[in-house]
């Protein structure tokens, strides 16, 4: 079915990006249980498959809201205020979701999957006190499966919308929303998306547009109505297909970054291309636990390594300054030792 959205000069006047974890949430979620190896996330789901595995959350609420297909409740996208909105405040704002909206939701979840989970019924019944719980879920896996990724993934949504605005500077919005998605395209007046499952107007959409990239999203894009919150349209983000590639990244100890950082420190960024326990470290690199730890605090004092909590263990994480500062010092050919 297509499906067209008509644009006043308003509505493209208050049309704007923005990138959001909670749309990462759900699509990466999704992706996760249906056991498949993606081609680009390979990687990912082998490291992250056997975590929510290990934390039972591959079985809980959250896991019922989002099913293998069909719809997911509007209430666990909300509209972002702004362009960059935070992980935490996004989870805010699902907390004070109305209990009446997240009844009508789960209704129209249950008429689409044909019944609730056992978890669901109960948040239906108890919606204060068990979407507290939901929160924690969310959060949890947040902990788990995409904190560690984030500074990656967020070079990533960044660069799709440099991209565009650079398009809408250079040729207008029209072409702007025309070079989306394949099933997407705009005729001078209104927005036409392919492959919807139901008719989409401005009564039943809002007001104005909110472009949102995506590294899970896909293959087409998602949508989320709830009037009076402008419409959302999740799109899948250029620049996926690189996105868990390795950096080139000198492990020998010499170069520009071991001059700065000292070896063990930069060996030890090398070492998290992806995310990793103190003692997968210290295997790794053939250093000390202890050493591993003096170095990671001193990293993490510097802003180059977060720390994210799974279970019993602590994974350890590149940011984003470490990535852009690996990506600047790999042209730099290793020195003799």
């Amino acid at each position: 079915m297509r499906a067209e959205l008509a644009f006043s000069v308003g509505d493209l006047a208050r049309m704007r990006f923005a990138v959001s974890p909670m749309w990462e949430v759900g699509p990466s979620m999704r992706l996760l249980r249906s056991g498949n190896d993606h081609p680009v996330h390979r990687a990912w789901t082998a490291q992250v498959r056997p975590r929510l595995a290990a934390t039972g959350l591959d079985r809980g609420r959250l896991a019922e809201l989002v099913p293998p297909s069909g719809y997911v409740p509007d209430f666990l996208n909300p509209a972002p205020a702004g362009p960059f909105p935070t992980f935490e405040e996004e989870l805010a704002a699902i907390r004070v979701t109305p209990a009446a909206r997240v009844r009508g939701e789960l209704d129209r979840l249950r008429a689409d999957q044909g019944r609730l989970g056992p978890g669901l019924s109960g948040l239906y019944d108890d919606v204060p006190r068990l979407l507290e719980r939901v929160a924690e879920e969310i959060e949890a896996y947040w902990t788990v499966a995409l904190a560690p990724y984030w500074g990656r993934i967020r070079t990533v949504l960044d660069a799709d919308i440099f991209h565009r605005a650079r398009q809408v500077a250079e040729h207008g919005a029209g072409h702007l929303l025309g070079e989306l998605h394949s099933s997407v395209s705009w005729d001078e007046s209104s927005l036409r998306l392919d492959d919807r499952r139901a008719p989409l107007s401005r009564q039943s959409a809002g007001a104005g547009l909110l472009l949102i990239p995506s590294v899970f999203t896909g293959p087409v894009p998602f949508t989320r109505l709830a009037p009076p919150d402008p419409p959302q349209l999740a799109y899948p983000a250029r620049g996926i297909g690189a996105l868990w590639e390795s950096r080139p990244v000198h492990r020998g100890g010499g170069g520009a970054l071991a001059r700065v950082l000292g070896r063990s420190r930069s060996l030890l960024l090398a070492e998290l291309d992806s995310p990793a326990t103190t003692t997968e470290l210290a295997r790794r690199t053939e250093l000390s636990v202890a050493g591993v730890s003096q170095c990671l605090t001193a990293l993490r004092g510097a802003g180059l390594v977060s720390a994210h909590r799974a279970g019993r263990c602590v994974l350890y994480a590149r940011t984003s300054v470490a990535e852009a500062l690996l990506a600047a010092a790999s042209d730099d050919p290793p020195t003799a030792t």
